[in-house]
């Protein structure tokens, strides 16, 4: 074997070993989301809290923030007494919370505040969304399990369709290795998942097939838009927490703007306390 035919074999060795990771790592951390997403309550609101802590924290890495004591702070802080106030039922207090604590980190960055507000902004969307989802006692599970299922799918199928497929890329300058056929694959995944909710009698086919397709889009958008992010300012990985997914911003960038634009259709069919409800019954 020459040098020129070593390089190739040890990328696609490099590959497969990356790959098992991921695979081993998510098969561990998966049940163990579902099964706090299942207990719900306060333990949901802890995992949800610490997660947006550590999605505002990211942020700040990947614009050179971090160093700034009392702008991670400031934010990390009223993310927790957020969740707090979630986990005591005062949904009314940790938005008033949330919006203090953007004004703060605002206030207090003294240098690229439009992307730290917007990280911090980010985030708590990313907290407050995710608790409403689950809120709803009967149909909160459901509806968390549709939006986490939807976006893993469209991650897998976009994965294996745009390795196994190719083709053109879809927005090279963002993110070089998607391809329109691995959108596709992943669009198509999703509406699997949905069409397996309709069966089992969670709502009506056509307004899950139609929820599946919008939440599989605003999941690949999502991904693309924190890809710009780290493009824009030379980042390869948010950070290096989950091993052989990156960090927590690489592997939730989906389910982030899945799950927000969730909460949005919950609650203008469900209001606060029925977002859930509203989200999957149709």
């Amino acid at each position: 074997m020459t040098e020129d035919d070593a390089a190739p074999a040890a990328g696609v060795e490099q590959g497969s070993r990356n790959l098992m990771v991921r695979v081993i790592v998510a098969l561990v951390l998966a049940p163990l989301a579902i099964a706090i997403a299942y207990a719900g309550g306060w333990l949901w609101i802890a995992l949800v809290t610490c997660a947006a802590g550590g999605l505002y924290v990211e942020w700040l890495m990947i614009i050179a923030a971090a160093r700034r004591t009392r702008v991670v702070a400031s934010g990390v802080v009223a993310l927790a007494i957020a969740g707090f106030c979630l986990a005591s039922g005062w949904i009314d207090a940790a938005l008033l919370v949330l919006a203090l604590g953007l004004a703060a980190v605002a206030l207090l960055s003294p240098e690229r505040r439009l992307w730290t507000a917007t990280g911090f902004f980010y985030a708590a969307a990313a907290e407050i969304a995710s608790v409403l989802v689950r809120l709803d006692q009967i149909y909160g599970f459901a509806a968390l399990i549709l939006i986490l299922l939807v976006v893993w799918v469209t991650d897998i199928g976009g994965y294996f369709a745009g390795r196994g497929i190719g083709g053109p890329k879809l927005w090279p300058r963002v993110s070089p290795k998607k391809t329109w056929a691995g959108a596709v694959g992943g669009f198509a995944a999703s509406l699997v998942v949905a069409a397996g909710f309709a069966a089992l009698g969670v709502g009506k086919t056509g307004p899950l097939l139609l929820l599946g397709a919008v939440l599989s889009i605003a999941s690949q958008l999502g991904d693309l838009f924190e890809s710009a992010v780290k493009r824009r300012f030379g980042v390869k990985d948010s950070s290096h927490i989950i091993p052989g997914h990156g960090g927590l911003l690489d592997r939730l960038d989906g389910f982030v703007a899945a799950v927000v634009l969730a909460a949005i259709f919950g609650f203008l069919r469900g209001g606060a306390d029925g977002v859930g409800r509203g989200l999957v019954v149709w």
